[in-house]
């Protein structure tokens, strides 16, 4: 019995050591896809940095771009506010100094043009239509043609 006994115990120890074997490399195994998983989070995660870091370096291209276009801008409108206080200056000049001039500029502007001057805030283009749509019309001048025979074809 002590035969069948030791051989018992040697199967048993040796099912248990078999047993913790599988255990250790059912858990190396679950280590190793954990691993790999992690890598390809790493992975998707450093692409997805990639893409925010030239989304980034693109941004801060449109951002220098938009400043130095604001600059510009914001030059050329002094260079026409200068260009405007200029042409005031002169426009100033020629009615103190030109008689018929002073006449000609202290007329009151004819109905049409004024009409062309009159224009209200306008928020889209449906107002513009409507607004379009129910001025007064401008009569046409005499363009000098009328007295003459049209060519016949």
């Amino acid at each position: 019995m002590t035969t069948l006994r030791q051989a018992l115990y040697g199967a048993a120890l040796l099912s248990a050591l078999g047993l913790l074997l599988w255990v250790q490399q059912q858990r190396i195994d679950l280590a190793q896809a954990r691993l790999a998983q992690a890598e390809l989070a790493r992975k998707a995660s450093d692409a997805q940095l990639s893409r925010q870091a030239d989304t980034i370096t693109a941004l801060e291209a449109a951002l220098s771009r938009e400043r130095q276009a604001q600059a510009d801008l914001d030059q050329q409108r002094q260079q026409l506010r200068q260009a405007l206080a200029i042409r005031e200056r002169l426009i100033e000049d020629l009615k103190r100094d030109d008689e018929p001039y002073r006449q000609w500029a202290d007329q009151p502007l004819p109905d049409v043009a004024r009409r062309l001057q009159q224009r209200p805030a306008i928020t889209g283009a449906a107002a513009y239509h409507q607004w379009l749509s129910r001025r007064d019309a401008l009569q046409p001048g005499v363009s000098g043609t009328e007295g003459q025979r049209r060519p016949t074809d």
